[in-house]
């Protein structure tokens, strides 16, 4: 189930990775948007491609997309497409090469298949409800991936541009942390998801759903959590975007710092 889905989307994000390239490699000029975020040409023109590529497949789907018009009828629909073209613009601005393409289905306010494309590093992370988490390369190696079992010298990851002082000064209070790193975007749960690092908080509001949908799926296909600091999980397709709690992401619950 869901394959034609998943097919789709990974289409579309593949060919938009060329769109985002192509504009990335040259001069680009970068708006800011009523909230104050970086706009640019690579989000704009990706996230119509992606949508008018599976608007196309899937008429009757309803759409949650960074970059357009919020049409609310999406409420009355069970199937929804969200998308970020282009999750972490400041990166996308700052030329680090630490930006992802987010695409996800939510079916019924449960997100069903989750689609994260690295176009940098020309990998795509994805994942089917029950049918576990996967990476396909550049040159289509696939493989499937695990959150790893350490309890122990665990690597936080942090973000380039919106850690809070609470994950700054978090290795000096949990001691089982002895490695910090920081990246942009999407990467981040990707990296948890592979069992290359094991937590990550992020403890405001400033993210919405198209942030953090398909890695959602992908991070508990993955074997791993990803939950609100109160233990519950979120809900998609709703009226409000807004990630209000803020969320965690762990390869075990027992590596959740407790004060």
């Amino acid at each position: 189930m869901w394959e034609k889905e998943l097919n789709a989307m990974i289409e579309a994000g593949r060919n938009s990775r060329e769109i985002i390239l192509n504009i990335y490699q040259k001069p680009f000029d970068i708006e800011i948007k009523k909230d104050n975020s970086p706009v640019t040409l690579a989000d704009k023109e990706a996230d119509k491609f992606i949508s008018n590529y599976l608007k196309e497949r899937f008429p009757s789907y309803s759409f949650l997309t960074e970059e357009s018009i919020d049409d609310l009828h999406r409420l009355d629909n069970d199937y929804c497409f969200i998308i970020d073209p282009v999750d972490g613009t400041q990166d996308f601005c700052a030329r680090n090469g630490e930006f992802a393409t987010n695409i996800a289905l939510s079916y019924k306010h449960e997100i069903v298949v989750g689609v994260v494309v690295i176009p940098c590093e020309n990998k795509i992370y994805y994942a089917i409800k029950n049918q576990g988490a996967f990476c396909l390369d550049g040159n289509n190696n696939l493989k499937k991936i695990h959150v790893n079992d350490k309890l122990d010298h665990l690597t936080l990851l942090t973000s380039r541009f919106h850690s809070s002082s609470y994950e700054k000064n978090l290795p000096q209070k949990d001691h089982r942390i002895t490695k910090v790193e920081a990246y942009g975007s999407s990467i981040k749960a990707c990296r948890i998801a592979e069992g290359l690092a094991e937590i990550h908080y992020r403890l405001n509001e400033g993210t919405k759903e198209w942030d953090i949908a398909p890695i959602d799926l992908i991070v508990k296909e993955a074997g791993g959590y990803f939950i609100k600091p109160d233990g519950t999980s979120y809900q998609y397709n709703k009226k409000d975007v807004y990630n209000h709690d803020g969320y965690i992401i762990t390869n075990k619950l027992e590596n959740i710092y407790k004060e």
